[in-house]
């Protein structure tokens, strides 16, 4: 059966020593939360050059949700700013609640599911009216920790990141980002458990069924275009199919399509962003990229069968949001001497340290990598139009009722599998 495995996001946050909206509030949150996406995704690009990149929009700004339950002051308001609203105001709070209780849905083969766990130093005594508050904020639980046990606190922390990843092992470990269990990521933990105060982790674990599955049987080794020209053989997936289809154009005139394939129960899509012209770069249309472009696609799709080539990838991202989160205006939460979370914890000198985010994606047909053996299988070609991804794109796996981009990312090269 044709299954995208797994996508799986690991936000790491550490803390030490009203929205004004137009029209509904659903329509105005969509467009808050892709101008957010975008804001986001066009600021990490920014240091990833011509690499694979994937990123969830939608735990970053739940996780900044939470802190903004806490915060005060000028830290509250540069969140409010970054996020585009106040996630204290209640029909706000009412909404993003919602729209996380749909992303528990387990039916049609398909499951999605987001938590946090917030761990507090041992002796830290947090606010009730914080405490209530996070423990209805996007699943969100509350464990003590002792920090000045290095050892005891990696190992709490992988498993809150390992909790609803059951395909990939994903590891909280030192502050870099990287594995746990090397001497010196060892060493940095216990430097940091001598100060550290409270964690956040964020996890986002996705399986999913398209509605209309590829069959591995049509996988076949086609050319791909990387960025600067040079082709290479990589495995494209293959089927015939009625999939939302549109053509659509930038503000500088440049074209471009959109193609979307829907998951199983429909509640959930993949869609494909591909510059029309092969001589437009991938970067270009992403630095054009708008939330007005974003809803457009949601009118301009239409019902079209197509020859659809799709290159399977997978990729994982590892990010520290602390040189981003400033680069959109959210700095005072990292400053020691300007942040204000006097609302979560009577101790005054609560700040950011860090905050990592990693995420992982896979898509194949049915999560074998016997690629191999199918290969060179002949197609038969109809007179339909054809889709195909063979040079950079674009995609996002939204939430189709709310608008939601729980995963946003390009693919660059997608035999790059580079952790």
């Amino acid at each position: 059966m044709r299954r995208l495995p797994v996508a799986s996001l690991f936000i790491y946050f550490c803390l030490l020593e009203r929205s004004h909206c137009n029209g509904s509030l659903q329509d105005s949150m969509e467009d808050l939360h892709a101008r957010f996406a975008i804001s986001l995704y066009q600021t990490l690009i920014e240091t990833e050059n011509n690499s694979n990149l994937i990123m969830s929009p939608v735990s970053v700004s739940m996780s900044l949700g939470l802190l903004q339950l806490g915060a005060r002051g000028n830290t509250l308001t540069q969140l409010e700013e970054g996020l585009g609203y106040n996630a204290n105001d209640v029909q706000v709070q009412n909404f993003l609640l919602h729209s996380q209780s749909e992303m528990s849905n387990t039916s049609q083969g398909m499951w999605l599911r987001q938590t946090c766990t917030l761990f507090i130093q041992s002796g830290v005594q947090l606010l009730s009216e914080f405490s209530q508050h996070a423990a209805a904020w996007a699943n969100s639980t509350v464990v003590r920790a002792n920090f000045s046990q290095p050892n005891h606190t990696l190992s709490q922390l992988e498993r809150a990141g390992n909790h609803h990843d059951e395909t990939w092992h994903v590891q909280a470990g030192s502050s870099s980002g990287e594995l746990s269990g090397s001497g010196e990521a060892q060493a940095e933990a216990l430097w940091w458990g001598r100060r550290l105060q409270m964690a956040l982790v964020n996890t986002v674990a996705f399986k999913g069924i398209w509605q209309k599955q590829f069959l591995y049987t049509n996988t076949q080794n086609l050319p791909f275009i990387l960025s600067d020209g040079t082709a290479i053989k990589v495995p494209m997936m293959y089927q015939a199919t009625e999939v939302g289809f549109g053509q659509f154009r930038t503000a500088s005139d440049q074209r471009y399509t959109v193609l979307e394939l829907p998951y199983l129960g429909r509640s959930l899509s993949l869609q494909v962003v591909l510059p029309s012209e092969r001589k437009t770069s991938l970067s270009s249309l992403e630095s054009q990229l708008t939330a007005r472009q974003l809803a457009s696609w949601d009118t301009g799709l239409r019902r079209t069968k197509m020859d659809i080539f799709l290159p399977r990838f997978r990729m994982q991202n590892k990010f520290n949001l602390r040189s981003v989160l400033p680069a959109m205006g959210i700095s005072d939460a990292f400053n020691p001497t300007a942040a204000d979370f006097t609302g979560i914890s009577v101790e005054d000198s609560l700040y950011v340290s860090d905050a990592f985010h990693e995420v992982r994606i896979e898509v194949t047909e049915d999560g074998t990598k016997a690629a191999a053996a199918t290969a060179m299988v002949l197609l038969k070609r109809s007179r339909a139009p054809v889709f195909k991804a063979d040079r950079p794109f674009l995609f996002l796996l939204r939430q189709i009722n709310t608008g939601s981009i729980l995963f946003m990312g390009r693919v660059m090269n997608p035999a790059d599998q580079t952790p």
